[in-house]
């Protein structure tokens, strides 16, 4: 957890996702993470909001929150902001007070929580997969899962893509989200769908679909445990470098 103060008054930005990804790329600059960047690779880490999500005045407390499976790239980004303490994020001057460490779990076998998201998911179908949820393809371009596409698409590609993930951070002999025989979640409560731009690249602007969820949750076994972890720890969705998709537990 980065401890921030606000260095002088500022509106709130909701576009603060590319401002905020490069200061952690900078941070991971010359170590042995570098090469992740923009590899088309999930890059092992995702990221809050500076939050509360409310427009500051000069000395205003906000904090962020930074997730990965690996604590020594952790360690890095912790470092670099402990060295250079100026934090801008767009418009929003910050100042780093503090970098404290957590280690959220889900709890063991047997037990039951909810985790929330804690910025926007972002689901695409590819259009490849559109007729097999019976979605019209538009396009060439992959469909951003919107309530009407119904919980089965989305529930797929949140189960494939950590999948990937956990082929990426977990050891090769241990089973991955999609060799259970139950869901990652219990339940899926959608809270909302939205639109915003996110510029993707410098220069690029996009419009993304995305989602805000409460998921309640019933530790099956050791694998379902790593599984919702892992979740944690990376995000769930896509393009979790940008901060989407970021989860708190929010009881256990």
């Amino acid at each position: 957890m980065v401890h921030l103060s606000a260095r002088s008054d500022a509106a709130y930005q909701n576009d603060y996702h590319h401002k905020l990804r490069g200061r952690i790329w900078n941070a991971l600059e010359d170590t042995p993470y570098d090469d992740r960047h923009d590899n088309g690779e999930p890059p092992g880490f995702a990221y809050s909001n500076p939050f509360p999500p409310h427009d500051m005045e000069a000395g205003d407390d906000r904090k962020l929150l930074v997730s990965s499976p690996d604590e020594e790239l952790l360690a890095n980004v912790a470092a670099d902001l402990l060295d250079d303490r100026e934090l801008n994020i767009g418009e929003m001057p910050f100042h780093v007070d503090d970098v404290s460490s957590l280690e959220p779990d889900v709890g063991e076998p047997g037990t039951e929580g909810t985790i929330e998201s804690g910025t926007g998911v972002l689901v695409r179908i590819p259009q490849w997969k559109a007729d097999d949820y019976g979605i019209k393809p538009d396009g060439d371009e992959a469909i951003f899962w919107q309530p009407e596409h119904t919980m089965e698409p989305f529930i797929t590609q949140v189960e494939n893509n950590l999948d990937q993930k956990h082929n990426r951070f977990c050891p090769d002999y241990l089973p991955g989200p999609s060799d259970t025989d139950y869901e990652l979640f219990d339940s899926y409560e959608l809270i909302k769908t939205f639109a915003i731009p996110v510029t993707v690249t410098t220069g690029q602007e996009m419009t993304y679909v995305l989602s805000k969820w409460r998921f309640e949750y019933q530790v099956r076994d050791d694998d379902h445990r790593r599984h919702l972890n892992l979740a944690l720890d990376t995000g769930i969705g896509e393009r979790n470098g940008l901060g989407l998709g970021f989860l708190n537990i929010t009881n256990v």
